[in-house]
């Protein structure tokens, strides 16, 4: 190691790095800024336009691009044919490329931004010598991540050298770095050419968050994946302040609780088995809340997954605490009540943002054998509700209809959910037919169905879930409409007295 060409945007480590690799012999080339803070740290430094013998150019646009610095890079060292060229041009070798590159993201999320700024930050030398190094990773180590810096140090320090294993896993990281790069400008260009909202390709930038035990099954490896830029209020970007290491399963149990608890304004809780809520409860506070959705169906409960959208506080970690709780994810947890909790030691708490920005969002994707669905988020909607029967819901009617529309939506098609009030008192969910569900979901609330509310996520095909839910004493239902057969239905409310109103907004959720 004999000479490194060090030029990064992002300057995290970047003194000390390159302070220790010159104290271990390596001649140090660096252009424009870099080399202007490293010579203000004291550290010897070769501009690269004194090899070059050109000066930077075209505001910095060319400086790099040369072959007396690609020559360096490029060339295989026990090539006769190489070396014999390095020799007659005047090339030296260049045995280490310390690039990242230019701050796209940061400048095209700037508000304002123009795309003549977004482009003035699209880098060139930077990927041109980030893929020459990495290409010729046998003979030249490049980094592009700061957090490498300790690692390659170690290796150099310890043993003259770096380890063919190491060279080849920076070369990766590097295309990696590249291509995560090169992604972020075709969607921007993709969005100025008004593609419309789904381009006619895309390219998905992951990095992994960890390995799980296993996937839904112990026989399935898994890992987990969060979307490398995003910067919103979800699981991926949680933060596990207690507990087991999450599994496959309770990872996905947490994202349908979170999207249920971040539905509503006031205090909120519900309990998630297998992706479909147990309970979900309102209430002045969040211990009442909880209570609610614990007591639509305590037997559920056990082994469950729980998401409010308060703060966690002694009155409810109580609560939570008296049964087996697999997790629970909350936007914090109060100092007492974090002692509480913690006397379990297996159950797994989360800390999360709740309030949900539609804009940073993306897209919900679905995985299928060969390809991917991408649709919009089916986010919190202002909905014109439609009063179609003869009787109008009342006004307390009116509040515990809003309550279950907003909790039907998460529950698995077919989707039937019964509520008091500011609590669900049965859901019957994933029946291959409506009146399946609204069985389940009756039969469950029992004699508590009388004088409740039925929502359902979309519209009824026939009378019978009508006739079933007067039956059982419920007196307003709320669903999508659009039937071919919706007087049908219209008439049997008013046959029986029922409220019925329409939303014009379906809910499916397969």
């Amino acid at each position: 190691m004999k000479r490194a060409l060090i030029s990064v945007s992002d300057k995290t480590g970047i003194i000390d790095f390159a302070r220790r690799l010159s104290n271990l012999g390596v001649e140090i080339v660096s252009t424009g800024g870099t080399m202007k803070a490293l010579r203000e740290a004291g550290i010897p430094v070769t501009y690269v336009s004194d090899i070059t013998g050109f000066p930077e150019i075209m505001d910095g646009r060319v400086k790099t691009l040369n072959p007396l610095i690609h020559g360096g890079i490029l060339a295989i060292r026990d090539n006769s044919e190489h070396v014999a060229q390095m020799k007659e041009h005047g090339i030296q070798g260049i045995d280490m490329v310390v690039v990242n590159l230019y701050p796209f993201k940061e400048t095209i999320d700037k508000p304002g931004v123009t795309m003549e700024d977004a482009i003035e930050n699209i880098d060139i030398g930077g990927p041109t010598m980030i893929r020459s190094a990495a290409k010729n990773f046998k003979y030249v180590a490049v980094v592009v991540n700061p957090q490498r810096y300790a690692d390659v140090l170690q290796e150099l320090e310890e043993n003259k050298e770096i380890s063919a294993t190491t060279l080849l896993s920076l070369a990766r990281e590097a295309f990696n770095h590249t291509a995560t790069y090169d992604s972020l400008i075709d969607a921007y260009l993709a969005g100025q050419l008004g593609e419309g909202k789904f381009p006619n390709s895309m390219h998905i930038v992951l990095e992994k968050v960890q390995d799980l035990r296993y996937g839904e099954n112990p026989h399935q490896s898994a890992a987990f994946y969060r979307e490398k830029y995003f910067a919103g209020a979800g699981i991926a970007n949680a933060k596990q302040l207690h507990g087991k290491e999450l599994s496959f399963n309770n990872i996905v149990d947490l994202e349908a609780a979170f999207k249920i608890a971040a539905e509503f304004d006031q205090p909120a809780a519900t309990i998630i088995k297998h992706t479909n809520p147990c309970g979900t409860g309102i209430g002045s506070t969040l211990a009442a809340a909880y209570k609610k959705a614990y007591m639509a169906d305590p037997v559920s409960a056990f082994g469950g997954i729980v998401a409010v959208n308060r703060v966690v506080d002694a009155a409810t970690a109580t609560q939570i605490g008296e049964i087996f709780i697999e997790a629970v994810i909350a936007p914090g947890f109060e100092p007492e009540a974090l002692e509480i909790l913690i006397q379990k030691k297996n159950i797994r708490l989360l800390s999360a943002q709740m309030e949900q920005d539609s804009s940073k969002l993306g897209f919900d994707m679905k995985r299928v054998t060969g390809g991917i669905l991408v649709q919009d988020y089916d986010l919190p909607e202002k909905t014109d509700l439609q009063v179609v029967t003869k009787r109008t819901p009342t006004d307390e009617e009116m509040e515990q209809l809003k309550f279950a529309w907003k909790v039907v939506k998460h529950v698995k098609s077919n989707a039937i959910v019964v509520a008091g009030k500011d609590q669900t008192l049965g859901i019957g969910a994933g029946q291959m037919n409506r009146v399946g569900s609204a069985g389940i979901a009756l039969n469950q609330a029992g004699e508590q169905a009388k004088g409740a509310v039925l929502a359902s996520d979309a519209f009824f095909p026939f009378r019978d879930t009508v006739d079933a839910a007067a039956k059982a004493g419920i007196t307003a239902i709320i669903q999508p409409g659009g039937s071919m057969r919706d007087e049908e239905s219209i008439q049997a409310a008013d046959e029986h007295g029922i409220a019925m109103v329409f939303t014009g907004v379906r809910h499916f959720k397969h």
